[in-house]
């Protein structure tokens, strides 16, 4: 015979103190691992949404970023007459050849400084993100000392704003626009010319050669054949590609330290919950005798308190994952491991973490009232009823 579940619903409405305090104690170690979960699934999202699918990046073979990467007007200009290069109606082929630096930058109403990367692009760089969209002003005039700002840079960094003026690469660059890139790396960006900023930090490579193709099945052909032309030592990948790969350090970074975190916080929380369970079997002793005496067996005691425990870690559990939901509302900014560059991003709540961390609530219940139901499953009815 199993004891019924509303038992247990008012055993712990009874003790609300208690259940309260316990599943707080689960809430915060959900809350904190929710948090940094959701921090590098906003990394991963807001770097992967920067690419385009249809889009290929072309860097130096064996770089991993843009900024450690040199393409010289010779290679662009083979990229260029790609078949697969469309044509635009001006009569240009649909390619940006861009420039990256990364620069520290003095932020607004601090001493610090900020990591920022300063793009240089070409007049098609723009049509080929149609993510970004100009919010003020206008976009920088090829050959001019101007520069659009990203809205993440406008607000926290000095001088980003329209009419302002930035100095870097011993120059001054006058604000003429802020654009928005929406929940994609862009926004924490600078854009300029890319032959007046290369001139003025003294180089003579592209970064990158940026375009998208006629026909993106024709993807692979197109990178065996550049990456095994003798003429070329260059790495070909699709935008998306490219992004991805730079969230998976940082990304795997938080996730090692949200887990470390967790682990710490999870014992004190479950020996909370042990100490919880074991004071509700010492004050119930005789009310245990009494349902063995009416026919309760041992498994229907254990599986009672049992539920009780893994009951109490869901409730934290949904708590701990409301409260996380809220940081969504929040923008904060990191460095991205692979560029050391500022980055703007977001939390990000997927039913995917939603999911692991009821999970690890439960689980976490569940360790902590298993011994404390095994003990009270054990009881002898005569000494239960004797102490009662």
């Amino acid at each position: 015979m199993a004891v019924p579940l509303s038992y247990s619903f008012r055993n712990l409405f009874t003790r609300r103190l208690t259940t309260i305090l316990t599943a707080s104690g689960m809430a915060l170690v959900v809350f904190v691992f929710a948090a940094m979960l959701m921090l590098a699934e906003g990394l991963k999202k807001t770097l992967v949404e920067t690419g385009s699918k249809d889009n290929v990046v072309v860097i130096r073979k064996g770089s991993q970023t843009e900024v450690q990467s040199g393409v010289d007007r010779q290679q662009a200009s083979v990229v260029e007459v790609l078949p697969e290069v469309p044509i635009g109606e001006d009569g240009q082929p649909v390619l940006a050849r861009e420039f990256v630096v990364v620069m520290n930058l003095p932020k607004r109403n601090s001493d610090k400084e900020g990591l920022i990367t300063i793009r240089g692009i070409g007049p098609q760089s723009l049509g080929l993100r149609p993510q970004v969209k100009l919010l003020e002003g206008r976009m920088p005039k090829p050959g001019s000392s101007e520069i659009a700002t990203g809205r993440s840079v406008a607000v926290r960094f000095t001088g980003g704003g329209i009419g302002e003026t930035l100095r870097f690469g011993m120059r001054d660059w006058r604000v003429v626009g802020i654009f928005d890139a929406g929940n994609t790396g862009f926004g924490s960006e600078i854009w300029g010319d890319a032959d007046q900023l290369m001139q003025s930090f003294r180089r003579s490579a592209y970064s990158s050669i940026l375009f998208k193709m006629q026909d993106p099945s024709r993807f692979e052909e197109m990178k065996t054949r550049l990456e095994s032309d003798p003429r070329l030592t260059l790495d070909v990948k699709r935008e998306t590609r490219y992004y991805e790969e730079q969230s998976r350090m940082m990304a795997k970074f938080l996730r090692i330290l949200g887990m470390s975190l967790t682990i710490i916080f999870s014992l004190g929380a479950i020996i909370g919950a042990m100490i919880t369970m074991y004071a509700a079997v010492a004050t119930r002793t005789g009310e245990i005798g009494t349902l063995r005496a009416l026919g309760f067996q041992r498994g229907s005691i254990l599986t009672a308190f049992l539920f009780e425990s893994l009951l109490l870690g869901f409730i934290g559990g949904c708590f701990g994952l409301f409260f996380a939901s809220f940081l969504q509302l929040l923008t904060i900014s990191t460095m991205n491991f692979q560029t050391f560059s500022e980055l703007a991003l977001r939390f990000t709540l997927t039913s995917e973490i939603i999911y692991q961390g009821l999970i690890f609530s439960v689980v976490m219940g569940f360790v902590g009232g298993v011994l404390p139901a095994v003990r009270a499953s054990r009881m002898n009815i005569v000494e239960s009823l004797r102490a009662s």
